[in-house]
């Protein structure tokens, strides 16, 4: 048991809130939430330790390097006793139109994915986060789809 225990809704504040950061395309509202030497474990099991690592890992979304992201959350799973959730959600992905005259990789990458996919695309996953003091100390997200979900995902 936690030495603090969070209330069930204290908890659902934090969740949303940092979701929300997440879907204002907004780095530094994200920062925010988490503690100094937080822990965040990628889906393909990269470790990123402490603010300005994490916020690094973070950079090339928030650059817009895979269009623009969005987390639809589909679940929540809270532990209010231990100040840990789990959010199930989908992440919806909207490729930019125009081209750039000499595309980048992230370009390159996009023009392949929505050859593929199409404009849009969505894959589903999950975090689990672990609070404290009303910040994330650690996040690991979870994936069980390699290949995004195709055309018109939501």
């Amino acid at each position: 048991m936690a030495i603090h225990a969070l209330s069930r809704d204290d908890l659902l504040v934090l969740v949303d809130g940092f979701l929300d950061a997440f879907n204002r395309n907004d780095l530094d509202a994200v920062m925010h939430h988490f503690t100094e030497d937080a822990l965040y474990v990628t889906y393909d099991g990269k470790e990123h330790r402490g603010k300005g690592k994490i916020r690094a890992a973070f950079e090339p979304q928030f650059r817009g390097e895979f269009g623009k992201i969005s987390f639809i959350a589909e679940d929540r799973l809270l532990d209010e006793e231990a100040g840990k959730a789990m959010v199930r959600w989908t992440c919806r992905h909207e490729l930019e139109g125009g081209q750039a005259a000499l595309p980048g990789l992230a370009e390159v990458r996009n023009l392949v994915f929505r050859g593929v996919v199409g404009r849009v695309f969505a894959w589903q996953g999950l975090d689990v986060l672990h609070f404290e003091g009303g910040k994330v100390r650690e996040k690991r997200t979870y994936s069980h789809a390699h290949v995004p979900l195709g055309r018109g995902a939501r």
